[in-house]
């Protein structure tokens, strides 16, 4: 075998509980690195977007009753993969060794000769119960908790010496919290034959299903009830059954459904990589973030120009960035030029809001100048009262609205540069595309006029009667909102701060006014 024909290591990686924050730092860099993603149903499809987009992704399926790819299957084509000279990530729901059956996977790579690595993950007995409210130890309460698989009912016939087979004689008696992992299927026999094997009818029990997750959902009974509540609510797969003490703390502990988004479904429509940090935000709040990009950033084709720029930055007395993603690719290509940062030695700095003066701060650049509103009307004003008479250099995507450069060229002798091309999506994802014809988002986010119109051309025209009626839109600001009314659409929220948190915290506060009792 050649060296470049050398297996790679296979990573399998604990995609955690379902929420895609909860997936580990070496995860993380392990998707990062991939070159194929072989992944599970429970795995949270957003954390294929970690992944390069050069990636190839399989799906595994691999949820109740269903599976893409058998578990043969799936051995092979890991090993496959690896010894093509591919790094190769196996992302599994939860844990690869808490009921995944990554233990099996890293033998078959082992008799085959490639390597591997395991990189453990949140556990949904760990990350679901906390997300619920559910501690599974608690001094004085419960010391022990263990972790038992629901899948095959307890009153199945198992031959005596079967390894797998379950004391539920001891189970009833063990002296701390039980967590089932797929128990709901059987919740009845499994409620049953604790009681009947000595376990108190009145000991606390839950049922966490898809916990950590917008959609969790939370039943709590006593173990004589509680598969008579569950049916009644209508509760599905994924989910775990606690049983214990310890369910009685979730009362004064329950936190993730108060999250001020709690529940909603939400498009992102911003450019990938700025989705994808907007996406965590709303995460945090407790919704489903929804990536569909309507436009795209890409490098320029032609460095002349800006090369050019940077070679003249002594002539300038100002230098104005409108977006984080021009002070990047600005600050990138000066230093792949071989300059430095001391080359804006003499430069005041502007930058249009917040985001884009962070965005310098992670170069140790200071901004001199953020107008009061965060929109270009705001930054040629400001600018106007302290740059007439100087030379301007604007840093900024190849298209856009050209008020700032008419502005200013009034009072200043202006420059403006392409840092980066602004292109639209040629298409727009089809899983989001068919939530929205289903009615199945709450809101779609818009933070320009490019990105509304954008929208507007290519979903269908199902969609596009739905959005802005019963899919509510949130705008960044007045000019965003005039161009979705042109476009025939409704506003339901409208940022009073032009920036993606001042959106975010505009949609919570009307959210917030919207549910009684808040």
């Amino acid at each position: 075998m050649t060296a470049a024909l050398l297996p790679k290591t296979v990573v399998l990686v604990g995609a955690g509980p379902g929420d895609p924050g909860l997936i580990t730092v070496r995860g993380a860099e392990a998707l990062a690195r991939a070159e194929v993603v072989v992944y599970d149903h429970l795995a949270n499809e957003r954390l294929l977007d970690l992944a390069p987009e050069t990636a190839l992704r399989i799906c595994a399926g691999k949820s109740v009753g269903h599976c893409t790819m058998t578990q043969d299957q799936i051995n092979a084509a890991l090993a496959e993969h690896a010894a093509a000279g591919r790094s190769v990530v196996r992302l599994k729901g939860g844990d690869p060794l808490v009921f995944g059956r990554g233990s099996e996977e890293a033998a078959y790579l082992r008799e085959r000769g490639i390597p591997f690595e395991i990189v453990p993950g949140v556990t949904a007995g760990v990350g679901a119960t906390a997300f619920a409210g559910i501690p599974v130890t608690s001094r004085g309460v419960a010391s022990a908790v263990a972790f038992v698989t629901g899948h095959q009912a307890p009153d199945v016939p198992r031959k005596a010496d079967s390894p797998s087979r379950l004391d539920w004689s001891a189970l009833a008696k063990f002296p701390g919290t039980l967590v089932f992992y797929m128990g709901v299927t059987h919740l009845p026999t499994i409620a049953r034959t604790l009681i009947q094997e000595g376990k108190s009818p009145a000991t606390p029990a839950a049922v966490v299903a898809s916990g950590s997750t917008p959609v969790q959902n939370v039943v709590v009974a006593d173990l004589a009830t509680i598969a008579e509540r569950v049916q009644a609510a209508g509760v599905r797969p994924p989910a775990l059954l606690v049983v214990g003490e310890v369910v009685a703390q979730r009362e004064a502990l329950a936190w993730f459904e108060s999250r001020p988004l709690f529940g909603l479904r939400i498009v992102v429509t911003r450019p990938r990589e700025e989705a994808l940090r907007s996406a965590a935000t709303l995460e945090a709040m407790g919704a489903e973030a929804l990536i569909a990009p309507t436009v795209e950033i890409r490098a320029i084709e032609d460095h002349g120009p800006l090369d050019a720029a940077i070679d003249r930055l002594d002539d300038y007395d100002w230098l104005v960035f409108t977006s984080s993603n021009g002070v990047r690719r600005f600050l990138d290509r000066l230093l792949e030029l071989g300059r430095d940062l001391r080359a804006l030695g003499r430069l005041r700095l502007a930058a249009i809001g917040p985001t884009t003066a962070q965005a310098l701060a992670a170069y140790h650049l200071r901004a001199d100048l953020i107008p009061p509103s965060f929109r270009s009307e705001s930054l040629a004003e400001a600018l106007g009262k302290v740059a007439a008479g100087s030379r301007i250099l604007l840093a900024r995507a190849d298209r856009g609205r050209a008020i700032l450069k008419d502005e200013l060229s009034a009072v200043a002798e202006v420059d403006q540069v392409a840092v980066y091309r602004n292109l639209d999506a040629e298409s727009f994802p089809s899983a989001v595309l068919n939530r929205i014809e289903a009615g199945t988002v709450d809101w779609i986010t818009l933070t320009s006029p490019a990105i509304a119109a954008r929208l507007h051309a290519i979903v269908s025209p199902e969609a596009r009667r739905r959005i802005g009626r019963e899919i509510n839109l949130a705008t960044i600001s007045p000019v965003t909102s005039s161009t979705v009314r042109e476009l025939g659409w409704n506003v339901a929220v409208e940022a009073p701060v032009h920036s993606w948190d001042g959106l975010i915290e505009a949609l919570a506060a009307h959210v917030s006014r919207a549910v009684p009792g808040t």
